[in-house]
């Protein structure tokens, strides 16, 4: 028999309102011991000056992670112009100085060229690896740092406001590993002076909105509560709202659970398969829980991952 896990079995997701000066991953320990919970992890990190959404996964919710890093964010931030940090934000050293102030029709114009698909190089004081070795470590460590360019996805980029001569406000909406602090950088430098982010805030991601979000300190107190945590604690299927879903029935779902493949041909079968193509991930529910990650061809489904409940708290 395997040994029992410590802790409480906890299985879905609090999407955390992030402060600035706290890492992502002393928020993920802070609220697992707040639970007791067996598992916990996040769904994308955020530096620690910046704010917003941080979706933290309990129990089988850490299987469906990767949906949610996957998924397009995005964010608002605040650009100063006329100095760069080494940092890329205001936590650097400042390493560079323009006199250079971009007018309001120069960063309209900026813009356009860094939306699509593009190639960015990430900041050096980032979590990246080098031969091994976390870039910042080795930037910290004085070592030069070579930082080469990656593909990055933009879907839109927006002037919302320009403060003041030294300052504007913009929002991003952006793919996968997506760095804002070298999206500043590289605006200011296409606007003919230099820059780095004085805020970064982070107000969707995936499927998740400010409206789902409640700061840590909130959590802790309610996370006591079985009554108001059962309020704020999403199902797992909520990080998998973009993926068709089927519906099974009680054979079928103990078929998946041992693994094994379920054949969906009876003619009652096929409008829960009208939309799915061969090669296509599903979503297996039973009595609207999620059951399992699937991957549907020819009339079957497969499992790829099953997520196992135990009773929660």
């Amino acid at each position: 028999m395997g040994r029992k896990k410590k802790g409480n079995p906890v299985h879905g997701w609090v999407i955390i309102d992030k402060a600035a000066g706290i890492g992502s991953t002393p928020i993920v320990g802070k609220a697992r011991r707040a639970l007791n919970a067996q598992k916990a992890g996040h769904g994308g990190t955020l530096d620690p000056f910046a704010t917003g959404l941080l979706p933290l996964a309990f129990g089988e919710a850490t299987k469906s992670v990767s949906y949610v890093m996957d998924g397009i964010k995005t964010y608002q931030f605040t650009l100063k112009f006329g100095e760069v940090t080494d940092t890329l934000d205001l936590e650097g050293e400042v390493v560079a100085i323009s006199d250079k102030r971009p007018t309001e029709e120069e960063m309209l114009a900026a813009i356009p060229q860094f939306v699509g698909n593009i190639e960015q190089v990430p900041p050096k004081f980032s979590a990246l690896k080098i031969d091994g070795k976390r870039a910042y470590d080795l930037a910290r460590a004085g070592e030069e740092v070579e930082m080469k360019s990656r593909p990055a996805y933009v879907k839109e980029i927006k002037l919302i406001k320009v403060i003041d001569a030294d300052h504007a406000f913009f929002e991003v909406t952006c793919g996968k590993g997506f760095y804002v602090r070298s999206l500043g950088r590289d605006l200011a430098e296409a606007m003919g002076t230099v820059g780095h982010l004085t805020t970064l805030r982070r107000t969707k991601i995936g499927p998740f909105e400010e409206k789902d979000a409640i700061l840590l300190e909130d959590f802790e107190k309610k996370a006591h509560n079985a009554v108001e945590f059962g309020e704020l604690l999403l199902p797992i299927e909520a990080a998998l709202d973009g993926i068709p879903a089927l519906s099974l029935e009680e054979g079928e779902a103990l078929r998946l659970r041992n693994g094994q493949a379920v054949t969906l041909l009876r003619k009652v079968d096929l409008d829960r398969i009208a939309d799915l193509k061969d090669g296509d991930t599903a979503l297996a529910l039973f009595k609207k829980r999620a059951l399992a990650l699937v991957t549907y061809s020819r009339g079957e489904i497969k499992p790829t991952r099953v997520f196992v409940y135990q009773d929660t708290v």
